[in-house]
């Protein structure tokens, strides 16, 4: 492991021009092959599953998927992912769920009405016998549990006094609410959620009710920069982050990472940041093959 994580500094002109700083948090360079915030969420988790089997849900590009299956894999745990929505007979899987079923993850498939339901004890009985994984330790969709709020305060930690504002991509909230956490009072956290439906923010208050027994540091959501809903990546967010690679030579991941650096840049022409104000983008992942 690497931490804490570099922090790179970018020229930008985008942010130069209103006298902002643009810096990176490269927490996709804290593991070869579990990334960042998955592997932040997951650690707190492995110690408490002590060895057990791991049984875990995604979709069927879930990112915390393929970064279960992997650590699955680097430290010898069995490893079975519910996945939501129906298999489709006869089609071979999407790169996402290929890499989880090569690093040893056994997938099992149940439609969206039972996915939905999944977190009620007798429903989840259901999952885990249907998937023979009675005796497996369940981590949470996305990894976002107490113990992951908990790990991903440390994030936070690493950047205090570093940055005025600290945006991060959220699919479940639980690195947003760590991150909070973690950061001095003077700083705030911004998410940018990647799924449209504007649930967050209730869910970030419960995860930190659960981790710290209440609310914990200053964020903030802006909720306009989905694209769409999750996995959806329009022309537009590709030509964004082709450019951005382009300008940078900086591996721009599009589930997540595009639309945050997106948000970034709308925000900065827009003039939200006061003239002065160091901007920090936590990279979360990296884009996959």
């Amino acid at each position: 492991m690497s931490l804490p994580s570099p922090v790179q500094e970018l020229v930008d002109d985008r942010f130069r021009r209103r006298g902002l700083r643009l810096l990176l948090k490269r927490d996709d360079l804290v593991h070869p092959d579990l990334i960042g915030n998955k592997w932040r969420k997951l650690v707190p988790n492995l110690e408490v599953a002590a060895g057990r089997p791991l049984l875990t849900f995604g979709g069927a590009y879930s990112n915390h998927l393929r970064a279960t299956a992997t650590a699955g894999r680097l430290l010898g745990l069995p490893t079975v992912g519910v996945v939501r929505g129906q298999e489709l007979a006869g089609r071979p899987l999407n790169p996402s769920l290929a890499h989880c079923v090569a690093n040893g993850m056994r997938l099992h498939f149940v439609d969206r009405s039972m996915y939905r339901c999944k977190a009620e004890p007798g429903v989840l009985a259901t999952i885990r016998r249907a998937a023979g994984a009675e005796d497996a330790y369940v981590v949470p969709e996305g990894g976002s549990n107490a113990l992951a709020v908990r790990g991903c305060r440390a994030l936070g930690e690493e950047l205090r006094g570093q940055a005025d504002v600290v945006a991060v991509a959220c699919g479940t909230g639980g690195t947003l609410a760590g991150l909070a956490a973690g950061l001095v009072p003077e700083q705030r956290a911004l998410g940018i959620p990647v799924l449209k439906g504007g649930f967050l923010d209730a869910e970030i208050r419960a995860l930190q009710e659960l981790a710290f027994g209440g609310p914990r540091g200053s964020w903030t959501l802006d909720h306009r920069f989905h694209f769409g809903g999750y996995a959806r990546t329009p022309p537009e967010l590709h030509a964004f982050a082709d450019d951005f690679e382009a300008r940078h030579d900086v591996p721009v991941e599009r589930l997540y990472v595009a639309k945050t650096l997106y948000g970034l840049v709308a925000l900065a022409e827009e003039g939200a940041f006061a003239d002065g104000t160091t901007v920090m983008a936590v990279i979360t992942g990296r884009p996959f093959p």
